[in-house]
């Protein structure tokens, strides 16, 4: 079973010229949908019975180009590790020349009314397993950039209260809001370092996620507090390596590692320039 859903980028899902991080992860998001309809395991069953559907633990990403509007992707979801309670997906997020432009890993585990995790329904787990494949993409954070003295680099953060409009009826944070206040944090910082986010942006896209390890805790709850404090540990004319903790009310929701890319108007990468870098150095 390998499930590929189709779309045509529209504007709303743009930062600037380029597809936002966030919108990535609401591909993903969509594509598990699709896959888990197909493994007849829906998310609409489970939301009846109160539960969480295939909520993600872990999540690492690639990504080889940002598309643009007008451009149509996309995204194929397939198996690649079946437990008792969890599912890994593999989605491949390709143009279409069939070019890759993005492949990420996520593991999923339904969660029920009490917290805990539910096993997956048998005809589920046999219909994951019956088109399982054994991959392993090299994707997430790879080399260590060439600056990494912890001393002479920033830790910043930023806090938000995290809220939704009430006709929504959801009770926990969105998973494409994750990265977006990420980003935020990183612009406040530069802000702060007293420069206009819009300069950065001279031709360029600076500090869009390029490869990313994120692990997920705890969920993070409507109408709580959010930190998400971030700690730079490494910083070249390539990457911006940035360790996140981000902690709902006192306890720790996700932890993760993301680098930090630049890209030009295109969707290709590019260096960052130096003024850019110079706000994210000095502790």
């Amino acid at each position: 079973m390998q499930t590929i859903t189709s779309h045509r980028v529209q504007f709303g899902e743009l930062a600037g010229p380029l597809v936002s991080s966030s919108t990535l992860f609401d591909w993903q998001l969509i594509s598990t949908q699709a896959i888990t309809n197909a493994a007849d395991d829906s998310f609409e069953g489970i939301l009846e019975e109160d539960g969480i559907p295939y909520a993600p633990v872990v999540n690492t990403a690639s990504v080889a180009r940002y598309p643009a509007v007008g451009d149509t992707i996309g995204v194929e979801a397939t198996p690649t590790n079946v437990g008792d309670s969890s599912v890994e997906l593999t989605y491949d997020v390709v143009d279409d020349d069939g070019a890759t432009l993005a492949t990420a890993q996520m593991t999923h585990v339904t969660i029920g009314p009490d917290g805990s995790a539910l096993s997956l329904p048998d005809s589920a787990r046999a219909s994951f397993e019956e088109s399982e494949v054994s991959r392993s993409p090299p994707v997430g954070p790879g080399r260590e950039p060439d600056q990494t003295d912890s001393d002479a680099l920033p830790s910043f953060s930023s806090t938000t209260r995290v809220r939704s409009p009430l006709a929504e009826g959801a009770t926990l944070a969105y998973f494409e809001e994750y990265p977006r206040l990420a980003t935020i944090a990183i612009e406040e910082h530069v802000e702060r370092r007293g420069a206009d986010v819009a300069d950065l942006y001279d031709g360029r896209v600076p500090f869009r996620m390029r490869d990313w390890r994120w692990e997920f805790e705890s969920p993070v709850r409507f109408q709580s507090t959010l930190e998400v404090e971030c700690d730079v540990i490494g910083v070249d004319r390539e990457t911006v390596r940035v360790e996140h903790t981000l902690s709902s009310d006192g306890r720790t929701s996700i932890r993760g590692t993301t680098d930090y890319g630049c890209f030009d108007e295109a969707g290709e990468p590019t260096a960052f320039d130096e003024r850019t870098l110079e706000l994210l150095e000095g502790a």
